[in-house]
């Protein structure tokens, strides 16, 4: 049974500086002491270094806040992190709860869920370090115990096979091109 006070609480979409939804939820949590759910994905992306961890928001620049509208609004605004309340207008939609607990269930422990890849052999490739560094290629053979990979790689206008590090590796994912393209 809801309490009075809890009855005004409702769940917001709270829009976050620029790449500080991290930052913006941890500040509502400490300064405002309000549940915030922020989910975000950690995954390996390539760059000119190499493959690294990256970690980003599924929802950039936004998260969610569940507080009382009338009383907490202002504080909520001017919390360092947050560029304000998504509103339309004077109308400030709110959540309903199954679906925030929805998405705090898919984010997992710490509010981060990992991607990670799983290589079979015939899976399209991308290199990401070495001298192979922006290569694509083709799994050949999965060599777990070596933590290194056997691909097919187009060299010299010949298919060559050699080995590469398996954290050297990014596993091209069509769909995701299919839907950017």
């Amino acid at each position: 049974m809801m309490t009075v006070g809890e009855q005004d609480l409702r769940w917001f979409c709270v829009r976050s500086q620029p790449k500080h939804e991290h930052v913006a939820a941890a500040n509502l949590r400490r300064n405002l002491g309000l549940d915030v759910v922020n989910p975000r994905i950690r995954f390996r992306r390539s760059t000119v270094r190499g493959a690294v961890w990256v970690t980003e928001s599924v929802f950039p620049n936004y998260l969610f806040a569940r507080f009382d509208r009338g009383e907490l609004v202002r504080d909520v605004q001017h919390t360092f992190g947050v560029a304000g309340i998504v509103h339309f207008g004077a109308f400030c939609p709110s959540i309903p709860d199954h679906i925030v607990e929805e998405l705090r269930a898919l984010g997992g422990p710490g509010e981060i869920r990992l991607i990670e890849q799983e290589l079979n052999p015939g899976d399209e490739i991308k290199i990401a370090g070495g001298m192979f560094h922006g290569s694509t290629a083709i799994v050949y053979r999965v060599l777990p115990a070596k933590q290194r990979v056997a691909v097919l790689l187009n060299f010299l206008g010949r298919e060559t096979q050699t080995e590469v590090d398996l954290a050297a590796v990014i596993r091209i994912d069509k769909h995701c091109l299919a839907r950017v393209a």
